[in-house]
């Protein structure tokens, strides 16, 4: 065996060696320091069940030391389903013709609002597919007049790629957050994974214009795509480090069968929960979601996140009518639950693993410290 770090063979018993490098490494990351590419390889091409339980372990440890058992909640409002992105994994790109498409007015996503409002929300996470329908002008009024009538709350855009003059306009406005999942890290997987049209660096460049306008930024990345490696995981890791975002989610990859992707095999429960807490352990301060991609995969994925290091859940208060129709993926859960339901529910599963939800805005923690001192 080459070991990456000779010193160490002296100190460990040869047959303890991979698994006390391992704790090693989880130590260094959980005493903020930074790891090199090829420590967090050795993790990935390594960990076994036993070391996963320490990692797990030491991400929780170190969400509770910023944001205790708190879980902020989030209203998520999926306003339409057309596309115009040739992502080849997603359900809804728009070379899919067996859905019905949709897509909300002003009107009806405010109507969510206030439902959403009712239900205690004190943020709102308004997400579509790339839908050129929905212009600077349309945003600009849905943002004001939903500040207007809820001047307490945070929104949250998850609209895809815009000018920085449209991020801009949609800031002065009044959006407090913007969502834009880099999806990967590794030039060559987002090759594989997107039309020829779009652009790696393209998706870099939105992120960084988020940034630099002020925007409270939110990234992430998918997990057992086809053909991503663990060195393709450890760019996402270096990458989210230097991005250093205030939120970051991260789900597997689930097949969808009416895809250019179909008959692949999805990512799995356990190395999406090692990405989440090695993301909590590097980053230590950041909103993680608990995606509901791993609540589609496994009966209990959201709760398991939450004791690995998530912080965050996001219920949907989309109409009822719709939810199926936004499918991202097969399979997906709570698309028949009304907006009430998914609030009861999303409740006792906090609860249910010793969790209580937060209903404030759910800034970030540094930001949230800011305003305190306001």
């Amino acid at each position: 065996m080459n070991y990456i770090f000779p010193k160490l063979k002296q100190k460990f018993k040869n047959d303890d060696f991979i698994s006390e490098k391992i704790y090693y490494l989880v130590d260094k990351l959980t005493n903020e320091a930074n790891l090199e590419k090829d420590e967090f390889l050795y993790i990935l091409n390594n960990i076994t069940k036993k070391e996963i339980e320490y990692l797990f372990k030491a991400s929780y440890n170190i969400k509770y030391t910023y944001y205790q058992n708190r879980v902020y909640l989030r209203g998520l409002i999926e306003i339409s389903n057309y596309c115009k992105m040739g992502c080849k994994y997603c359900g809804i790109n728009y070379k899919i013709k067996t859905i019905k498409r949709y897509r909300l007015s002003v009107d009806e996503i405010l109507e969510c609002c206030k439902q959403g409002y009712h239900l205690g929300y004190k943020t709102f996470v308004i997400q579509s597919g790339e839908d050129s329908y929905y212009t600077d002008d349309i945003l600009i009024e849905m943002i004001q007049r939903i500040k207007k009538e809820m001047p307490d709350v945070r929104i949250t855009l998850s609209l895809g790629e815009r000018s920085k003059e449209s991020y801009q306009k949609l800031f002065d406005a009044g959006t407090d957050r913007y969502l834009l999942r880099h999806e990967t890290a590794s030039r060559r997987l987002y090759n594989y994974l997107h039309a020829s049209f779009m652009s790696f660096d393209n998706r870099r460049e939105c992120l960084k214009n988020l940034k630099e306008i002020g925007y409270q930024v939110g990234a992430g990345f998918m997990v057992g795509s086809p053909t991503q490696t663990n060195e393709d995981l450890v760019e996402d890791l270096i990458y989210l480090k230097e991005l250093d975002p205030h939120m970051i989610g991260i789900g597997p990859y689930l097949c969808h069968e009416d895809t250019e992707l179909r008959g692949n095999e999805s990512g799995t429960l356990s190395e999406s929960l090692i990405m989440v807490a090695l993301v909590r352990l590097i980053l230590p301060k950041v909103l993680l979601p608990a995606t509901t991609a791993l609540g589609s995969l496994h009966t209990i994925g959201r709760e398991k996140a939450l004791k690995t290091g998530a912080n965050v859940m996001m219920p949907n208060i989309s109409p009822t009518e719709n939810r199926a129709k936004y499918e991202i993926y097969q399979n997906k859960i709570c698309t028949a639950d009304t907006s009430n339901q998914c609030r009861n529910c999303i409740e006792g599963r906090i609860a249910g693993v010793g969790h209580v939800i937060d209903l404030g805005v759910g800034d970030h923690i540094d930001l949230e410290r800011i305003t305190d001192n306001d």
